[in-house]
């Protein structure tokens, strides 16, 4: 059997969908729309739009990947389900976490496939260090402490959709952020006890510059994230205390490789012996795989009715949900808009 494919929303993260789809042999994509095509543009021989929802209602499609604004995300992933599509969708999973709720309930009636592209966890360095976790050689985590940040919420080739609040319904925290959060409730599960300081002083949009949060879960494990649009130059970073050791996981490999070289650092802590100069071991990173591995789980859970382990809805509601209790957990952010 061959699968056909859809893609709506034809930009940077598209295009790099299609990429990866190209390397699985039984799916063929045969239409894309974006808001810059015309009806009659035909690009790569293949059947356009220039609305997603024209894509949706004509073409005999069996899967559609959404890579769209925001404000689209949720609406564009229910047409599909409702087209009986298996369903790919980038994050964020939609604007707010209100409207993730009529996904889940019309997916629960279905056997079909819903995914989102929570990308980071695919990343080489984070299953690495996902290994080193589970297999409690250096015991339980302790703590976190994540930064990612660039220096602007707009990045080249992307509209300014992204700092409007009635589009987006944030900005870095749910921009970029999310990708931070969601690999701490990889590592640790979710968190309640929620403190964080929300601005957007700097760029003066409505939407937030920099997103400065404090969480605890249910077993104390401390999370702290700094997401910020004035980072100046591109940051991730996420170091991981354990009771015999640390992980941290520095630059990320990406197609601008803006964020440095991806590294895993682990240290192995013997206080009664190391003198504070613990033993140290690097490993680097030199091939971004994560896309094609994503791609891949989610054609596998297609072909196979495999169950959506990362980017599951119930992951993706989580991650809304911890995200507007992040933004509501400071009092003047609160009070502005909600």
């Amino acid at each position: 059997m061959t699968y056909k494919v859809g893609i709506a929303g034809y930009g940077v993260v598209g295009k790099r969908r299609h990429a990866a789809l190209k390397k699985i042999h039984d799916f063929e994509v045969t239409s894309l729309s974006d808001i810059s095509f015309k009806d009659e543009d035909s690009v790569l021989n293949l059947n356009c739009y220039s609305d997603y929802k024209d894509l949706i209602k004509n073409e005999d499609l069996d899967i559609l990947f959404i890579s769209l604004p925001n404000n689209h995300a949720a609406s564009a992933t229910l047409l599909g389900l409702k087209k009986n599509l298996h369903v790919f969708c980038e994050k964020p999973p939609a604007k707010t976490l209100i409207e993730l709720m009529p996904i889940k309930e019309y997916l629960e009636k279905t056997n079909l496939k819903l995914m989102y592209g929570f990308n980071h966890r695919f990343h080489s360095s984070v299953i690495h260090a996902k290994k080193i976790i589970d297999s409690g050689k250096l015991g339980k985590i302790l703590n976190l402490k994540g930064i990612y940040g660039k220096s602007n919420i707009i990045s080249f080739n992307q509209t300014d959709w992204r700092t409007d609040r009635e589009k987006s319904g944030g900005g870095i925290l749910l921009d970029q952020g999310i990708h931070m959060l969601d690999l701490m409730n990889y590592f640790v599960g979710s968190f309640n006890n929620i403190f964080s300081i929300i601005q957007n002083t700097f760029w003066n949009f409505d939407v937030e510059d920099n997103a400065f949060v404090l969480m605890q879960n249910d077993d104390g494990i401390i999370g702290q994230l700094h997401s910020s649009a004035t980072q100046w130059r591109h940051t991730f970073n996420l170091d991981i205390t354990l009771k015999k050791g640390s992980l941290i996981l520095g630059g990320l490999l990406t197609s601008s490789k803006s964020y440095g070289e991806e590294t895993l650092k682990i240290i192995y802590a013997d206080p009664d012996n190391d003198k504070g100069k613990p033993k140290e071991e690097i490993i680097n990173f030199d091939e971004d795989i994560s896309w094609d591995m994503e791609i891949k789980r989610f054609t596998d859970a297609v072909r196979n009715s495999d169950k959506i382990k990362n980017g599951s809805i119930d992951q993706a509601i989580e991650i809304m949900d911890l995200i507007e209790k992040i933004y509501k957990a400071d009092p003047e952010w609160k009070r502005k808009y909600y």
